[in-house]
Formats: structure tokens, C-alpha cells, sequence
């Protein structure tokens, strides 16, 4: 089934979406991902109902049906292969790789693929701890540990995977050593939703404002005591 660049990337946006909720995807989110306008949603969500690739309910919004996520986890595949091919061996820095394997990921071969993953040996997740699908594309388990944001005060935690959207915030992130496998103390919640924490990496503390603290995922090591 042919396909544009376009209808991929929807299908991969829900799919990521997807990933972080239990809930049917609202137009606007999507909107809010593609910086596009809802009407302008709303006209391909139609394109990809009438080829069964989402399901829709009027008001609630749409999942992936099963044709859907495989179109979406190939992407995915794809895109994640690309971003850890290009750090391990053509030396790009995390923060760069997004935008480049968004170009990339569409127009690469099935044997492509498959010797990239082979260079890499076969890894898990990508460079920002995403996890990669498998070459069957089998659906990734949920998203390791849980937004830094949801823990308390004194909590030490390891940094399990970022959001890879935003360059200027991974380049933040990696200037004060925030990056999957570090451990973090949490040092303070401000009550609009800042969180500061000082890695093992960096000698400053760094602070995270709500909507990136939100895309920060971590797993506890232990909780100070009270």
C-alpha cells in the first residue's frame, strides 16, 4: 500500500502518543505535535480512516487500528535505528539526530534497515532510551519508570529516556548531564511545577520547567529518609 511521508508521520505521532496515554488522541494533540492547524488534522485523519488505518469516534478521538500501528512501528523502527547509526558512527550529537532520521526514515530499505541494525548489534533503544521495535515489529513494552515530575522531594532516581523532540532542550539536557543511565536526586519541586536536581554527571544542579520535566522518564533508587 503506497503511502506519503506525511501519512507516515501522523501515524507515527499517534503512535507515540499513543504510548503515553491510555486515552483515544485528540485532534488537537496531534495538531500540537505536527504545529499544524486541527482543520488540517482533521482532513488527513480522514484519508487515514478511509484506508483503515485509524479509528475514529466522533468527539473522543482516534487509536491506531492494527494495519495502522505496523505502518507506525516500521516508522518507528526506522527512525530510532537511524538516530543511534548516526551517533555511534557518523558522530552526530543527540540533539541532532531527530531531524535528520525524519528526513531518513521514509526512504530507507527493508536490507538497509537490516544492516544498519546489524552495525549496531541489534539494540534495544536508541540513543535518547527509546525502545526500538524488533524487526518482527512487535509493540515495545510501555515506556520505562515514569515522568520526573510525578516524584517527591529527596528522591533519587536513573534517567531511563527523554523526549528526542526538542534540540535545544537535549542540548540542555546533555550540557548538565541528563541523559538515560545517570542518577538524579530531586532537590526541590516549586508548586508551578519546577523540578531541580543535580545529576552524578555535573557538578551544578539543573532545572527542569514543567514541560520538560514532563518528557523526563526515570526509575526510583531510593527515597531519602523522612
Amino acid at each position: 500500500m503506497m503511502m506519503s511521508d506525511v501519512m507516515e508521520d501522523y501515524l507515527k505521532v499517534i503512535y507515540q502518543l499513543q504510548r503515553e496515554s491510555d486515552e483515544r488522541i485528540k485532534t488537537s494533540e496531534i495538531a500540537e505535535e505536527l504545529d499544524v492547524t486541527s482543520p488540517t488534522v482533521t482532513s488527513m485523519l480522514d484519508k487515514l480512516e478511509d484506508r483503515d488505518l485509524v479509528d475514529r469516534e466522533k468527539y473522543r478521538g482516534v487509536t491506531l487500528t492494527e494495519e495502522g500501528e505496523t505502518v507506525a512501528l516500521e516508522i518507528v523502527r526506522h527512525h530510532r535505528l537511524l538516530e543511534a547509526y548516526l551517533t555511534e558512527h557518523l558522530d552526530y550529537d543527540w540533539s541532532e539526530v531527530h531531524a535528520e532520521a525524519d528526513r531518513l526514515e521514509h526512504h530507507i530499505s527493508e536490507d538497509f534497515e537490516a544492516r544498519v541494525a546489524n552495525a549496531l548489534g541489534e539494540p534495544d533503544v536508541d540513543p535518547h532510551g527509546s525502545p526500538i521495535p524488533s524487526a518482527d515489529l512487535e509493540p515495545p513494552e510501555r515506556p520505562a519508570g515514569r515522568a520526573i515530575s510525578e516524584f517527591e522531594e529527596g528522591a533519587v532516581v536513573t534517567v531511563a529516556e527523554v523526549a528526542d523532540r526538542d534540540p535545544a532542550v537535549l542540548s540542555y539536557l546533555a550540557e548538565h548531564g541528563v541523559e538515560p543511565g545517570v542518577e538524579l536526586e530531586i532537590l526541590e519541586i516549586a508548586p508551578f511545577g519546577m523540578v531541580t536536581a543535580r545529576s552524578d554527571q555535573a557538578d551544578e544542579p539543573v532545572s527542569l520547567p514543567e514541560s520538560v520535566a514532563h518528557h523526563v522518564r526515570v526509575s526510583a533508587l531510593a527515597e531519602a529518609e523522612p
